[in-house]
């Protein structure tokens, strides 16, 4: 991982040095890198923690039918609304196979100004990338929000942006109970 972190800085170093002007790529390198330092203390689940991310108890996997998970995600709605690089909404973990947690991803959360599901002249986006959206809330008293997924700390076979990532997944009895169909 420290490897990573090391290439994403030099890459946005060699950038800012080869260019005349601060072209998009290097505003997207920059930002990145920003990501990447600002998470890197978060490989240590505890430090998310401190840092005001609130711990699901429960692993997120796609209910839509596709494979993958997001992990254990752990939010700070101090940071809902946020499009700055160093204050993603979300953490998401996976369980390490030693008891402990290892950090994934990040995600943004902002929310659609109208509320209107038809409507998405508010879009935002980091990095060069719209976010998704808007969707419905996960959990009820969510707003109507876009949402921007970074996989900056394992890769995901579908993309860096992609929601789900299928190279994470949830262990048995880990999930949230469905609830039972009524009689």
């Amino acid at each position: 991982m420290a490897h990573t972190l090391a290439m994403v800085l030099a890459g946005a170093t060699a950038l800012a040095l080869a260019g005349p002007g601060p072209g998009p790529e290097l505003g997207r390198a920059a930002d990145m890198a920003v990501t990447y330092r600002v998470t890197a203390p978060y490989q240590q689940h505890v430090n998310g923690v401190r840092a005001g991310y609130k711990p699901d108890q429960y692993c997120v996997f796609d209910r839509a039918g596709g494979t993958g998970a997001l992990g254990y995600p752990h939010f700070n709605h101090a940071y809902d609304n946020s499009t700055d690089p160093a204050q993603p909404t979300a953490l998401f973990y996976e369980d390490d196979g030693k008891g402990g947690k290892r950090l994934v991803g990040v995600e943004w959360l902002v929310y659609d100004r109208d509320q209107n599901l038809k409507t998405d002249d508010d879009r935002p986006s980091m990095f060069g990338v719209p976010f998704k959206g808007p969707s419905r809330g996960n959990f009820p008293g969510q707003p109507v929000h876009y949402a921007l997924h970074l996989w900056l700390w394992k890769k995901n076979p579908r993309g860096q942006f992609t929601p789900y990532n299928p190279a994470v997944t949830c262990l048995p009895g880990t999930t949230r109970p469905q609830p039972r169909p009524s009689p």
